[in-house]
């Protein structure tokens, strides 16, 4: 066990890299990434927060920790509706971790029963740790997993996991996530693209683990992928914080209307289409929508552009105001549809 999870919280399926790969600057990793390289066998700075960031995560962590748990609340039903008290959740290292957290935590205290919780790598264009499945698939029956994540952006990780899946037939290839505005995920909190506070860092709210790793010098053929463990940033850490505040506002007795307009549509992906379009980007893979992605793509990316759907909307998108001033990103009001935020990687060839 490596990282500041606690042990009957989540069993990782990773393999500790901390110390044998040496992290990378954003604007080093994304020419490498652009001239070919995989994101995965490359590990990138941590991001420190500011001081005017931090606050604002706490702000928005206050705003939004009911609507989260709302979410959570929503989701966890609907696992439980369809696996029962047999469910074994998988989280997506490293963002669904926490989220698998809380929705083990709903589950557990809201039905007296024990939640097995998983958390495995899965990378985008390369697939899912088969060494993690093949384990939990010796211990439990194929149709009491679950997978889950915290968000859909474009959908590409439900669609790398239905492609994975082709290998396990018997496994369930749906996705549960907290938010779905790419209106792709099985199961769903809601299809709103709001603020998930835990998007708004990274690994001091996610059990200062690094995001998941894959190269074969260090990852052998028999081993997990890869996660270094920065154990340097203790006195940071915010991951229990984080589950601690959107527990407090678990309501167990709440009962939640399917969405009306809940029917899976291929609308965030249409939406993106229609962006690239417009801004003339050949690869979809750098437009990043949604709140949690426009996030991330401003911690560990190099966007030159950030769309919003408002310029004036501190509840929502203070935290992404704040990031792209320090920064220096433009943001730009544009009619998003499925989504409050996007962002735009400048391919570097065109730079």
């Amino acid at each position: 066990m490596f990282s500041t999870y606690k042990s009957e919280d989540v069993t990782i399926l990773l393999k500790d890299i901390s110390g044998l790969v040496k992290p990378q600057s954003t604007e080093e990793r994304e020419k490498l990434i652009q001239a070919g390289r995989h994101y995965s066998e490359m590990l990138p700075l941590e991001y420190e927060p500011s001081a005017a960031y931090l606050k604002t995560y706490y702000g928005a962590l206050e705003r939004f920790s009911a609507i989260t748990a709302d979410a959570v609340a929503n989701v966890a039903e609907k696992i439980f509706a369809d696996k029962g008290a047999a469910v074994v959740l998988i989280s997506l290292a490293r963002a669904g971790t926490s989220i698998g957290i809380l929705i083990k935590h709903y589950i557990e205290k809201k039905y007296n029963c024990h939640v097995q919780h998983y958390t495995i790598s899965i990378i985008r264009g390369v697939g899912i740790d088969k060494n993690a499945m093949n384990f939990i698939l010796q211990r439990h029956a194929p149709k009491s997993l679950q997978f889950v994540d915290g968000w859909t952006g474009k959908g590409a990780i439900q669609r790398q996991l239905i492609d994975a899946m082709k290998d396990y037939p018997q496994v369930d290839a749906g996705l549960a996530v907290l938010s779905d505005p790419a209106r792709i995920a099985a199961k769903f909190g809601t299809h709103e693209d709001f603020l998930i506070a835990s998007s708004c860092l990274n690994s001091t709210v996610s059990g200062l683990l690094s995001r998941t790793f894959l190269r074969n010098d260090i990852i052998g053929a028999n081993d997990f992928h890869g996660a270094a463990f920065y154990k340097n940033l203790l006195d940071k850490d915010l991951t229990y914080q984080f589950i601690e505040s959107i527990e407090r506002n678990f309501n167990f007795s709440k009962t939640f209307k399917e969405n009306l307009d809940g029917e899976k549509n291929n609308g965030g992906l249409a939406e993106v289409a229609n962006i690239a379009a417009e801004f003339k980007i050949n690869d979809i893979n750098l437009i990043k929508p949604s709140i949690g992605e426009a996030t991330r793509v401003l911690l560990r990316r190099v966007p030159f552009k950030i769309l919003v759907y408002s310029l004036n909307d501190e509840k929502n998108l203070g935290h992404i105001y704040q990031l792209a001033k320090e920064k220096g990103v433009e943001v730009m009001e544009y009619p998003l549809k499925n989504y409050k935020a996007c962002g735009l990687i400048r391919a570097l060839k065109d730079v």
